[in-house]
């Protein structure tokens, strides 16, 4: 979404210009040290939930954020109350309890964590509450009861590629170094590099190994990668074909 946000917002402003003249202005989505979410608080787009992220009575949290900081004085908008009431639900859903209190988020326990930003190692204790995610988790977003009202976008931009939303992880598993590259350009995944990306995969195959599903086959593929694969990746192996 980086991409096809950031170039919206280029024309937005040039658009913008294109009514009161030159000005100065920098782009941003996800892309800059900002603090995105507070700044979209006060701007009133929303509240923030117990699970930290933003809401609005239309989409939930199901909406990119995205800044346009400018040189020009504008007015302030008043900020949004909170309504999330006495609703708990994100923080019991939570695999990892990653969400130690209302409005605090341990991002050491979250799996969006873990498996996106975390370059090391994967802490065992969390392993098996990460089931068969392996990019991210959105559990407390799923079980707010403000994304019922949240609609599946129409745009051919956000639309899934590669067959990724029914690939099993057997066959995202068989991937080289160069499919992985291949089928994630453009995309925010591919940020993770092949590695870690493997690393998750074994984790989730472990898990999957330990419901008893499609074992020897399992079993077979996770051995097969032992001798060619980095240190990261053979640690999570080997505690993958420990899962039985």
């Amino acid at each position: 979404y980086h991409k096809v946000m950031r170039n919206r917002l280029q024309d937005l402003a040039k658009r913008i210009e294109s009514k009161i003249g030159k000005f100065g202005y920098r782009v941003f989505t996800d892309s800059a040290p900002l603090m995105e979410v507070e700044l979209a608080k006060k701007a009133g787009l929303g509240w923030r939930g117990k699970h930290t992220l933003l809401l609005n009575r239309e989409s939930g949290s199901t909406f990119f954020l995205g800044e346009i900081l400018v040189d020009i004085p504008l007015p302030i908008d008043g900020e949004q109350e909170s309504h999330c009431g006495t609703c708990q639900a994100c923080i019991e859903i939570c695999p990892t309890q990653a969400i130690t209190a209302p409005y605090q988020l341990d991002a050491r326990r979250c799996i969006s964590y873990l498996t996106i930003e975390n370059p090391a190692a994967i802490p065992v204790e969390f392993r098996k509450a990460m089931g068969n995610r392996i990019y991210g988790c959105d559990d407390c977003q799923l079980i707010c009861p403000w994304n019922k009202f949240a609609q599946r976008t129409e745009l051919p931009d956000f639309a899934q590629r590669h067959g990724l939303g029914s690939a099993s992880l057997l066959e995202l598993w068989s991937w080289t170094e160069t499919d992985f590259e291949k089928r994630h350009e453009g995309s925010a995944i591919r940020r993770i590099g092949y590695s870690r990306w493997r690393r998750n995969l074994a984790v989730a195959l472990g898990n999957a190994l330990a419901s008893g599903v499609e074992q020897d086959a399992i079993r077979d593929a996770l051995s097969a990668a032992l001798d060619n694969a980095d240190p990261l990746v053979v640690e999570h192996i080997q505690w993958a074909l420990g899962q039985h």
